[in-house]
């Protein structure tokens, strides 16, 4: 229904609208769903100043993302309005839990950031390393919790990927957000989170709660001193956060163009580089639609293959 519907727009949108070239002409808005704005805030200024035109942030949170999808997938295809996509839209695809498909009833632009996560266990866990928490975990089978920020979250993920990839048995604990979950974890109430590696730098400083690993592919200075992963015992290990820019199906292959050549010079933006790392986001490598759209397509296919695996549930 959303493919014929966007069919539909798209020619309404040949029909009225302006040519390519006259375009942007007026203000373009970036809907954001759940999650912090901030990338679309400081991307949204710099391809402004390329574009020419305003670019106005509109929040649609509510429904774990589906208000914000549905708004922008429904919008006439014409360049002016997107969507500000995150990890959460490939996870809540592979759950079912939205009626759309990011990856095929949305139309790519651009990588615009990513998020790494952190194993943080609380200091009474006897493990240091990966190897050794694993070792705890099999030798103590249901006897370790993990906090998240809430079923169907990145964090809830990454927990249910180490326990299908390290063959371990621990326990889901969900809370309403992330900083309630690694308060958890200080606290002593739970023995283990995915937290942002930026928001448990200031606890593993302190020694409230131990740094295992990063969850992204490579090292990050986010993270300072913690190895990936995927090479300190669990190869192909990956888990990241993101945000990225999606405009309606059907969207004019030049009007995509124009929108990724903004975004590119956002992240080539030094100001913008340094005000995402403060932020506690890593700035994407320069990507194309293309390649972002293989980027949503292998995150769902993983979360897909999870949920098949695991017979999780959105709920």
């Amino acid at each position: 229904m959303a493919r014929l519907f966007g069919v539909i727009l798209s020619l309404l949108a040949l029909a009225a609208g302006p040519s390519h070239a006259q375009y942007p002409n007026r203000a373009i808005r970036v809907v954001v769903g759940p999650g912090p704005d901030i990338v679309a805030r400081l991307f949204g200024a710099r391809m402004s100043d390329v574009l020419g035109q305003p670019i106005v942030i509109e929040p649609r949170p509510g429904a774990g993302g589906n208000i914000a999808a549905q708004t922008v997938a429904t919008a006439v295809p014409d360049g002016y309005t997107l969507l500000l996509a995150s990890a959460s839209y490939t996870i809540n695809t592979a759950l079912l839990s939205m009626p759309l498909d990011i990856g095929k009833d949305l139309a790519p632009v651009g990588l615009a950031a990513t998020v790494p996560f952190v194993l943080v266990v609380h200091p009474s866990v006897p493990a240091k390393s990966l190897a050794e928490l694993i070792a705890h975990a099999k030798a103590n089978p249901g006897k370790l919790n993990y906090a998240s920020a809430g079923i169907g979250t990145p964090p809830h993920l990454a927990g249910e990927l180490f326990k299908a990839m390290a063959g371990v048995d621990i326990v889901h604990v969900p809370y309403r957000e992330a900083n309630s979950g690694l308060n958890a974890v200080v606290g002593g109430s739970v023995q283990m989170m995915f937290s942002i590696a930026s928001t448990a730098q200031s606890q593993i400083a302190g020694g409230t709660v131990r740094g295992i690993a990063v969850t992204s592919r490579l090292a990050t200075p986010l993270a300072p001193g913690l190895p990936p992963m995927a090479g300190a015992g669990l190869p192909g290990f990956e888990v990241i956060g993101w945000n990225g820019l999606v405009a309606p199906l059907h969207t004019p292959e030049p009007v995509i163009a124009k929108l990724a050549g903004a975004l590119a010079a956002g992240l080539d933006d030094a100001d913008v580089r340094a005000k995402l790392t403060t932020a506690g986001y890593e700035p994407a490598q320069k990507n194309t639609p293309r390649q972002f759209g293989a980027f949503i397509a292998a995150d769902t296919a993983k979360w897909v293959d999870l949920v098949a695996k695991t017979n999780m549930k959105a709920n």
